[in-house]
């Protein structure tokens, strides 16, 4: 497996992981490529409109990420230590496919699309404890407040990526 190249997926796979996503508490599905304690981590990521993801970083030279869009239309963004948005990528097939995530660089991704599904890279052993560190400044993941967040941040998207 490559970092820059998603795998193949049949429309079986995919409407399989999009189901798997919409039944999820969190709105999404990631589908592990690799194996416990690899050194590459590959994740398919089956992701819908209303899932949330807490802006972080992933603390460590060797973390930097790899997102490639497969299919729809999503929005990274990029936040300064206060929470202000400092940059956006929108990504999308048949346009810019593929983003890079420095490590430690503030970041979340919103769907643009009823749902989208990424492939993502990343170097060093998974540890929960030091795989990422979640940014105070932005609500968790299931909050209330997370809800009017993530529109916040689609809202935001759809004008400061255009």
């Amino acid at each position: 497996m490559e970092e820059n190249q998603a795998p193949l997926l049949t429309k079986n796979e995919i409407s399989d992981g999009i189901r798997q996503a919409e039944s999820s508490d969190r709105r999404r599905f990631p589908k592990l490529l690799h194996k416990t304690g690899d050194y590459f981590n590959a994740v398919l990521n089956f992701i819908m409109y209303d899932s949330y993801m807490q802006p972080h970083l992933h603390p460590g030279n060797e973390k930097i990420e790899h997102i490639l869009i497969v299919e729809g239309r999503v929005a990274a963004l990029f936040f300064d230590d206060k929470g202000d948005i400092e940059g956006c990528t929108i990504l999308e097939p048949g346009g810019n496919e593929l983003i890079v995530v420095p490590a430690f660089t503030w970041h979340t991704y919103v769907m643009l699309s009823d749902h989208a599904v990424t492939y993502e890279t990343m170097m060093g052993v998974y540890k929960p404890e030091t795989w990422k560190r979640f940014a105070n400044w932005a609500p968790q993941e299931g909050s209330q407040e997370s809800l009017e967040y993530r529109e916040l941040l689609q809202q935001k998207a759809l004008t400061w990526c255009s």
